[in-house]
């Protein structure tokens, strides 16, 4: 059994789907990492009981059961439904296509709070109704968009509203692999960062991995008009997330989705006198890799404690809006 097993106080956790975010990612890993999946931050910290799994997929959910000593599985949450155990965190990790469906179930076992996977649904008028489902419940939605939890990020949210790089001037981001997979974590980051935002215009789509979600560039604004551009890779080329910020002390970007930051401050050129310029810049390492376990860390405190979740289904939806607004302008503009 899991160490947190052993614990009276030990939250009791359903994961519905088995795939790579649920535990996949994290096999094989070195000892010592730090997890990147729900299995593995909730093993690692060690307050909860990895009780049961949903998957209907023998085979993968034989092997989950295996590699994280899950005790009970399921085929379907029903199934879960109908076995008469108590959950205190439901994580949803299954297709984008069930999280509906899971959502709906999830609520009738009146857990204590669901962990869901991005985008919360397919469309933001069922995860609004969703969300407000949550809320009249008064079941805590947490959702999945990780940099909410990096320290990295969080510390440059600071450094923002303290002016310590100086005026926002512009932001780039890119991204690829779908604007509502991949660009809505971008979009939620900017939320966090820089604030609602207007769409401008939105270029051609380009359709590099799912059907019915291409990757679009777009150019939004932000308080006080900031030019935020999204530039866009292609997902068959090499996995694309960062983010690069003008401010006027300086360039600060986010490469390789967090694991790394890049910092060029503004000097004094050597080159030409009296001009400004970017130094050579400082390139360290990030705190993306610890974001799950302040995650799981958030959901334990946000059960018994009533600490705020950093990520919610509100925040998730205000992201998933701008997403499909970005869709339907790139429909009229075709």
């Amino acid at each position: 059994m899991n160490a947190a097993s052993t614990d009276s106080m030990s939250l009791r956790v359903l994961i519905v789907g088995c795939g790579n975010i649920a535990g996949g990612f994290d096999l094989g890993r070195p000892a010592g990492y730090l997890p990147y999946t729900h299995a593995g931050a909730y093993t690692r910290d060690g307050r909860f009981d990895l009780l049961a799994c949903v998957e209907p997929d023998d085979k993968r959910r034989s092997e989950f059961m295996g590699a994280w000593d899950v005790p009970a599985a399921f085929r379907s949450i029903e199934e879960a439904q109908g076995s008469g155990h108590q959950f205190d965190v439901i994580s949803i990790c299954s297709p984008t296509d069930c999280h509906a469906h899971d959502l709906e179930t999830a609520l009738r076992l009146k857990p204590k709070l669901i962990f869901c996977e991005k985008p919360l649904t397919t469309s933001a008028a069922e995860t609004q109704r969703l969300v407000d489902e949550c809320a009249q419940l008064n079941i805590p939605l947490a959702v999945n968009y990780t940099r909410r939890w990096d320290a990295e990020v969080l510390k440059l949210q600071a450094d923002m509203q303290a002016g310590r790089w100086g005026e926002l001037r512009s932001v780039v981001g890119y991204y690829n692999k779908g604007i509502a997979n991949n660009g809505s974590h971008m979009l939620d980051l900017l939320h966090l960062l820089v604030g609602p935002m207007d769409i401008v215009k939105v270029g051609k789509p380009i359709d590099d991995f799912f059907a019915n979600d291409p990757t679009l560039p777009v150019w939004l604004e932000g308080p006080q008009g900031v030019p935020v551009l999204l530039a866009c890779g292609h997902a068959e080329d090499y996995a694309i997330f960062e983010l690069q910020l003008v401010f006027s002390g300086g360039v600060l970007t986010m490469e390789e989705g967090g694991l790394f930051w890049r910092e060029r401050r503004a000097v004094d050129s050597e080159a030409f006198k009296g001009y400004r310029t970017l130094d050579a810049g400082v390139r360290q390492a990030g705190q993306y890799p610890g974001a799950m376990l302040k995650a799981v860390d958030n959901i334990y405190r946000a059960i018994n404690q009533g600490d705020p979740l950093a990520s919610t289904g509100e925040s998730a939806l205000a992201a998933q809006c701008v997403c499909e607004q970005i869709k339907q302008n790139a429909r009229q503009d075709l």
